[in-house]
């Protein structure tokens, strides 16, 4: 029996824990560090539970070069307060609207929308009408007036010529002479002979021509101005385009305002001004449409449904 006993090897598991022999001590995990047996020590075998979680520490003790690792439990308490840190100033970075700022962009909105609804009328503007682009120019005028002085003069002339053969004067020939003369010439200004001859205007024609123009455009600018004034009420938009802030433009602000300004357009130089306004009201009219989007979009974004309103309807 004592023969099994010394021939018969025993069977260990490298999985459980260590197996005690006679004479010697136990023998160590694989990965804790093989302590050196002493004589008269007894080495007790850790359990199998205690083995893994004692393992690093046995491994910082066994070598103490070797780096200490946290667990995986220590990094997210660590990372816990950074991550709240960062989500509070992102927080903190974001803007809260206010009521204070939901008043003033509702504030602003509605002027915009009564600004939008008063000028709407400058974007019915025929820029041709008013420009006035077949205006004669002073040298047609001036040509026309010269013919038209010669052809009274020459008729005057002949006039003179008949007028003294009948005193006697001059013999009656040259009276006759005159009389033909005076009656050619006075042929020659009628409209329907001139375009025979001629295709340069009248000085009459001319003059017709700009009162005509000038009577259009008046018209034109009755329409536009309505029975409210127009520019007047533009000058409000005068934040969005500096130029409507210009003096050269405070008569004509005074007479829309007082609704007389279609009939003092009596010249070409005043309806060139009405113009210049209009399209500058034009330029200013689409920054406060692009504006009022613009706070229309934002208001919808920030959920400020009474800001984000549908303009009124016109009656």
């Amino acid at each position: 029996m004592a023969e099994n006993q010394r021939t018969a090897s025993p069977t260990t598991d490298p999985t459980q824990g260590a197996v005690l022999r006679q004479g010697r001590a136990a023998d160590p995990l694989p990965s804790v560090a093989q302590p050196q047996p002493g004589p008269t020590e007894t080495s007790t075998p850790p359990s199998t539970a205690s083995a893994p979680a004692s393992a690093p520490g046995a491994e910082a003790a066994g070598n103490p070069r070797a780096p200490v690792m946290p667990s995986d439990s220590a990094e997210a308490v660590d990372s816990a307060p950074a991550v709240e840190k960062e989500e509070e100033q992102a927080e903190e970075q974001e803007p809260v609207p206010s009521e204070s700022e939901q008043v003033k962009a509702q504030f602003k909105q509605r002027e915009l929308r009564l600004i939008l609804r008063q000028c709407d009328r400058v974007l019915l503007l025929d820029f041709n009408r008013l420009a006035m682009g077949d205006w004669p120019d002073d040298y047609t005028l001036a040509t026309a007036r010269r013919n038209r002085d010669l052809w009274l003069f020459g008729a005057f002339a002949a006039a003179v010529v008949f007028v003294s053969g009948l005193t006697g004067f001059v013999p009656a020939w040259v009276a006759g002479t005159g009389f033909g003369a005076f009656m050619i010439i006075l042929m020659l200004g009628i409209p329907a002979v001139r375009r025979i001859y001629t295709s340069s205007p009248s000085y009459l024609d001319v003059i017709m021509k700009r009162q005509r123009l000038l009577r259009e455009a008046r018209a034109y600018a009755a329409h536009l101005e309505g029975n409210e004034g127009l520019i007047w009420q533009c000058a409000r938009m005068a934040d969005f385009n500096v130029a409507l802030k210009n003096t050269r433009f405070s008569s004509l602000l005074r007479l829309s305002e007082r609704r007389i300004l279609p009939r003092h357009l009596t010249r070409r130089e005043h309806v060139r001004l009405y113009l210049i306004y209009l399209l500058e009201a034009e330029k200013a009219y689409a920054r406060v449409q692009a504006a009022f989007f613009e706070g229309n979009r934002r208001a919808i974004d920030q959920g400020w449904q009474g800001v984000a309103a549908e303009p009124e309807p016109r009656a």
